[in-house]
């Protein structure tokens, strides 16, 4: 692993430590200030419409101007958001600083781009699930701390303690070296990527696949909390379990191919929805949040996919397009998971399991009869 590398793994572990203390009690604290259940998910899909917006232009800039200065915006950003968040009083500019934060993931594209570029000898599977199991593996504490806090100083103390905390991991990216833009990319280059039909096929798995395991995170910390009677520090302690399960099955399977890989994630996400569902304790409940790292691992794993279907000199853009999806997803997602958590708190889970199980067996298929290979060398 490279200085440069290093440098972003360093930074990210400390940003999961804190976005990890208030990450879990996001919808648990805008039910206190005053949002129901459909409220609830129409705030987090406005959040995944901030989090769309900006993918595919960052995408582009980082491509054209460069990566870092991309990262250090949002870096920026998203500090500052927690700090509006801390100071809100109530829901309206609490909402403000809750968009604002997604705004921020504007950032994946720019920063899974570096990570290649920065990977050595690496496959870009292995560099983004390495770095991203280390993010996830320094989230572990931070939901057991934000729960500690929040059931001793109230769930508004923990923006405050978060906030100190992604300062440091601010000023730690500040030290990463510029990569070479790409300013001269040709018209073909940008016309092959739009006509690209496998890429673009590739889109509509990552689509589908995404929704169906998004669709019942949103409002799980409010299930736990309001159907099942479990405390913030017990909701606290599943969310360390969910980011332990992020690490580990980022660092153990993200060297397997990225076909196996997104199989074996969607997998995992299936039997978060059945324990989470049909749990009857903590332990379950425990259980099914290890395997949510199952959709970190598919968030990397198709990026690892994408990869050898562009040129190099479209790698931001393309990622920015596949984190659009991601978006996409998050927009939709939350506000169905509202209006089913609605009419019915656990018809989400094999809601969800059902539409995995679909899910796997079209991406399998599709993934069978494309049969990717590596046209373009990186």
């Amino acid at each position: 692993m490279n200085r440069d590398l290093l440098l972003v793994t360093i930074s990210l572990f400390t940003w999961g430590l804190g976005e990890g203390m208030f990450l879990y009690f996001q919808p648990i604290y805008l039910q206190k200030l005053g949002a129901d259940p459909i409220a609830i998910g129409a705030i987090l899909g406005g959040m995944g419409v901030a989090m769309t917006v900006a993918h595919v232009p960052a995408g582009f800039v980082s491509d054209r101007w460069g990566r870092r200065p991309v990262m250090w915006l949002s870096w920026f950003m998203g500090t500052a958001a927690v700090g509006v968040m801390a100071l809100a009083n109530s829901l309206f500019p609490f909402v403000v600083g809750v968009l604002v934060y997604g705004l921020t993931s504007f950032v994946s594209a720019p920063m899974n781009s570096y990570i290649a570029a920065a990977r050595g000898k690496w496959s870009v599977g292995r560099a983004l699930t390495i770095v991203q199991g280390l993010y996830s593996l320094g989230a572990v504490a931070g939901p057991v701390l934000g729960g500690m806090i929040g059931q001793s100083m109230g769930i508004k103390t923990i923006y405050v303690f978060s906030g100190c905390i992604l300062v440091v991991s601010t000023i730690i990216i500040l030290f990463i070296s510029t990569q070479k833009a790409h300013p001269h990319l040709e018209t073909e280059g940008r016309e092959r990527l739009i006509n690209n039909r496998r890429f673009t096929g590739l889109l509509l798995i990552i689509f589908t696949a995404m929704f169906a395991m998004n669709l019942p995170q949103p409002l799980t910390p409010n299930f736990l909390q309001n159907q099942r009677q479990l405390s913030l520090v017990s909701i606290g302690q599943l969310g360390s379990l969910g980011s332990l399960g992020n690490a580990i099955l980022m660092l153990l399977l993200g060297n397997l191919p990225g076909q196996v890989g997104l199989l074996l994630g969607q997998v995992s996400m299936g039997l978060f929805s059945l324990l989470l569902w049909q749990g009857t304790g903590l332990i379950w409940y425990g259980l099914g949040y290890f395997f949510i790292g199952g959709y970190r691992l598919c968030r990397s794993m198709v990026l690892a996919l994408a990869r050898p279907l562009v040129h190099p000199e479209q790698v931001g853009l393309a990622f920015g397009t596949i984190e659009t999806i991601n978006g996409l997803t998050i927009i939709l997602a939350p506000l169905a998971a509202g209006i089913l958590y609605q009419y019915e708190p656990g018809m989400i889970y094999p809601i969800s399991l059902g539409l995995i199980i679909i899910t796997i067996i079209s991406s399998k298929i599709y993934l069978n009869s494309q049969r990717i290979s590596w046209p373009w060398k990186s």
